[in-house]
């Protein structure tokens, strides 16, 4: 099996606030529903690339996951492509891949061995 592609996935967060690149959007923060939305989409994509790298699901599995991804977004999230983008930029920058496992395991009660 190849290794897991880089980690996608931030952890959870009351608030998510990142910068945006146009002076007039400088910042943007994601609350509730929109930052839980945030996190779904980013779990998602995270899952989609992890499968596809591992050989367990088609490049074209991993890109009808990656258009449930865009949908979240374009539907649960405010705010900009450019805002969205930063926001899930900073989730992804915030755990590693085995951060994200201990962390999921933590939630479900489950244990894992990799």
């Amino acid at each position: 099996m190849r290794r897991l592609a880089p980690a996608l996935l931030g952890p959870p967060l009351l608030a998510l606030t990142c910068l945006a690149a146009a002076p007039a959007q400088a910042q943007k923060t994601y609350q509730g529903s929109e930052a839980a939305a945030l996190r779904c989409s980013n779990t998602l994509a995270l899952t989609a690339v992890a499968l596809e790298g591992a050989d367990l699901i088609s490049p074209a599995e991993k890109e009808v996951m990656l258009g449930v991804t865009f949908l979240i977004l374009e539907r649960h999230v405010s705010g900009t492509w450019r805002q969205k983008k930063a926001a899930m930029a900073v989730m992804r920058d915030r755990r590693t891949v085995r951060d994200t496992l201990d962390r999921i395991c933590i939630h479900v009660g489950d244990d894992h061995d990799t």
